[in-house]
Formats: C-alpha cells, structure tokens, sequence
C-alpha cells in the first residue's frame, strides 16, 4: 500500500527518534566541552576560598586540612602550591613542588606560559587557559595572592576534560545509534499493533463495497477503532436487510408493471392449453367408465385394469391441474417473490439427497461439483429449489446410457450458475425453442410413460423471469444440460 499508515505511523516515530538523538549530539558536541570548563573553573574557584579560609585561620597547615585537600586535589585532579614570601612551599598537592614554584614565580616575575584565554580576572587571583611552552599542554590555571599575603598556583590539565567530553560524545553517539535500533524494533511492533484493526476495518469495508455483509469486525481493542469496528458491523446488518428490502420491492414493482398487459393474454392460452390437455384423460376415463358401466367384460380383471387406468389418468390429471394452478399464479403477478441472501449449495445438497432412493431405483449416479465450499445468492429460495427440483426429475426421467447425473456450481463475478446434466440422447434442435412453452412435449410417449405434463420448465421460466435472471439449455453428444443463474451480490 503507497501510502500505509503502518509506514508513515513507523516514519513519523523513526525520524523524530533519529532527529532527538541528532539534536543532543550536536549541543553535547558544541556545548558539552564550555559546560566542562565552567564546571572545572568553579571547581578551582571552590578550592581558591577553601584554601584561602584555611590559610587565614593558620589551619592550613594542620593534618586535618592535609586530608581535605587530597580528597578536593584527587577529585577533580588538581595540581596545587602555596608559597610564602620566602619562595618557601607551605602546602603542595604533589611530593615534587619545585617545578610549579617556578611556574609560580615566573608569572609574577619571569617568563610566562602562552595564555590561550582568560575566563577569570580579579584584584588577587586570574583563572585562564595557558599552554605549558615545555610540554605544549594545555592547563586552566588559577593563580594570585592569597588573603595572608601567601602565593599560590592551581593547574587542571584540559586535555583531560576534552577526553571527556569526547568519551561522552562516543558514548551518546554508540548509545543513540543501539537506542535507534531497540526503538526502531518496538515502533514496527507498536505500529503492527496499532494498524492490525485498521488494515481488518479496510478489508471489511472493501468487501461491503462489493456489498458482501458476510466479513464482520472481530477486534478485542475496546477503543475509537473497536468502537469504529462494532457500528461497521451494525452498518453491515442495516444495509443487507435494506438492499434485501429493496431487491423485493424491485422485483414487485418491475413484476406490476408487466401484469396488467401479460394477464389477458395468458388466461385465453391458459383456457386453450387446459381445454387441449385434458381432453386425451378425459376421454380414456369417460371410455373405459362407459366400458364398465356396458359390461364390456365380466372379467374381474380387466375390471379391474379398467379402474387401474381410470384411477392413473385421474391423478394423472390432478398433478396437472396442481402445476397449472401453480404456473398461472406465477405469470398473473399474485404470487410474491421474496428475495432473500441464501446458501445456495445447501439447497443442492439437501435436494439431492431427497431423491436418492430414487436414483438408486434406476441405477443413476449423481455427481456434484462446485467452485466453492459455501456459495450465497439473492433469490426466492423455495422457488429456486422448485426449479432446481424439475431439473434434477428431468435428469432423472430422461438419463440413460452411462446413467450420470453432473450437477454443478460455477461462481464468476457476482453470479453462480447452476447447471444439470444427463446422459442420454440429446434434444432435436427444432424442439430446443418450444421447451418452454407451457403443454410442450418432445416425446409425448415417453413423457405419458412417467406422468409429464409439459408444464414443468414453462414454471422453470416463469420463476426465473419473476427474478429477471437467465436460464437455458444446451445440447451435447452424450445428453443435455439445463442451468440457470442468480446473483451472488
């Protein structure tokens, strides 16, 4: 993603991590050595007034002020001595003080060492950085007049305070660099924690635009994003019952505004269709009952094949009539069609199931095949297994030869189709437009044979047009297929 927050949420902490280390490496290097030199000058300053204390009060040549000075001396590294008129050392911090005598008397009276610069100048004592003309090293120095007319001499190498402020700069910078990393670590892990719910909210909201309500929202953070999370949920549940409501009131309105043209002309075919459907059992019932009523036989069994084939054509006639009444109510508008987000392979499955025993009967195998594990479509769902059911009992009726039934389920975009196979001889190509035509026969024998009205795919078609989804059948070498398809979103 170009422009994910996880990246620019890391970046952000990144940079400012890099920038705050940067920002004390450059005042530690630009400040760090002046802080150490004010420090080391007050450092001199205090030693200048415990000594000069010391001396004025004549305990600065006591054992108990010895030890004071050793520890002020070895704590901050200070060369010290103290003469009197005489050039005679009172106090030194070191066993060897003639050297720094010397240095003493000859900034009074000789020679001095090049002054760099002064950071102090008072009536009886300068402080500056001078470098030592033997040596070439550099030393802050603290010399004067004490109050008792006492000379005296303090030296502090710098060297060693730029060493250390160096030393600290290394440190600051080989900590910065470790701290980088650690926090580098922490902040990828913070931001995965962080965008985790928000890449889930993205991916939810992707699929509701396609307008797939399945994906919910199943955080355990219980902050703005959680809280974001549960109303993305209840959004989802509003608008599939919504875009459910308005699917049906579609599909009403677009049925109403077909009816009124469509119902005069299917009652003149009904009345035509019915008059010439059920004039062949009407005429064998009246036949065979006026046999009897004659006493054409006396036979008690041709009797009784003659109330055989009454009682067949009757019930015969009576699933007619049923199919008839339940094609008219589809195509004059007055049944409803509820639409509704259903799974579409259970509804196979379970159909499939309920005609096992008679597949078994005729030694048919089905095979089931689909696309995918679960598939969810928007239609009538008791209509749809209506169809699905006078596919599957035309596979039945007509399968021969390998005796196989492939029932299928093909997802693509946002339609699934559903298609019924059969072995056995395929449909003449001048029957394929009639089939749907209500009373249509291919073979009239054989579709008497199993009961047949001819009325079965013209429901199929009427279903499916209720929708305004397609349907269709195609020819093979080796049988015939029917399908049709619904929408998935």
């Amino acid at each position: 993603m170009k422009y994910s927050i996880k990246k620019q949420f890391a970046m952000i902490f990144v940079l400012l991590m890099a920038g705050t280390i940067l920002l004390c490496w450059f005042i530690n290097t630009t400040f760090l050595g002046r802080f150490y030199i004010e420090k080391r000058r007050q450092v001199l300053l205090h030693a200048y007034d415990t000594i000069n204390a010391a001396a004025s009060d004549g305990s600065i040549i006591s054992e108990r002020f010895d030890i004071e000075l050793q520890k002020i001396c070895g704590k901050y590294n200070i060369n010290m001595v103290v003469i009197d008129a005489d050039s005679e050392t009172i106090k030194s911090s070191n066993n060897n003080p003639e050297m720094m005598t010397k240095q003493l008397l000859s900034k009074f009276f000789g020679k001095k060492n090049r002054t760099q610069s002064i950071l102090t100048e008072k009536e009886n004592y300068m402080i500056e950085i001078t470098t030592d003309h033997i040596t070439q090293t550099e030393y802050m120095e603290m010399w004067g007049i004490l109050d008792n007319g006492n000379l005296f001499l303090f030296r502090i190498p710098v060297e060693g305070i730029r060493d250390s402020a160096s030393i600290a700069n290394q440190f600051l910078a080989y900590g910065g660099i470790f701290a980088a990393l650690i926090g580098a670590i922490v902040i990828i892990y913070v931001s995965n924690k962080v965008t985790e719910p928000i890449l889930q909210l993205t991916e939810i909201s992707k699929k509701m635009t396609n307008l797939d309500f399945e994906a919910k929202y199943h955080g355990e953070v219980k902050n703005e994003v959680g809280l974001l999370g549960e109303h993305m949920n209840q959004m989802a549940e509003t608008l599939e019952k919504t875009i459910s409501q308005l699917k049906t009131a579609n599909i009403e309105l677009q049925n109403d505004i077909a009816q009124k043209d469509r119902v005069d002309a299917m009652r003149r075919e009904f009345i035509a269709n019915v008059s010439h459907e059920l004039k062949t059992p009407i005429a064998l019932i009246q036949g065979y009952a006026e046999g009897l009523q004659e006493g054409i036989s006396d036979d008690p069994e041709s009797k009784a094949f003659y109330c055989e084939v009454i009682i067949d054509e009757a019930n015969k006639m009576n699933n007619m009539v049923k199919k008839i009444m339940t094609l008219s109510s589809l195509e004059s508008g007055n049944d409803t069609v509820t639409m509704e987000r259903f799974c579409i392979t259970d509804l196979i499955r379970n159909t499939i199931q309920s005609v096992s025993i008679l597949t078994k009967q005729n030694g048919i195998q089905i095979k089931f095949s689909q696309s995918a594990d679960s598939v969810y479509a928007w239609a009538d769902e008791f209509k749809i297994e209506e169809v699905f059911r006078n596919y599957l009992s035309n596979a039945i009726n007509h399968c021969s030869g390998d005796k196989i039934i492939q029932v299928k389920l093909v997802t693509h975009d946002t339609k699934v189709r559903v298609s019924v196979f059969n072995t056995g001889e395929p449909i003449q190509v001048t029957s394929i437009e009639h089939l749907w035509e209500k009373f249509y026969k291919v073979d009239k024998a054989r579709t008497r044979e199993y009961g047949g009205s001819g009325v079965g795919l013209s429901i199929v078609k009427a279903i499916m047009e209720s929708m305004n989804q397609g349907y269709g059948v195609i020819n093979y070498e080796n049988g015939v297929e029917f399908w049709f398809e619904l929408d998935t979103k």
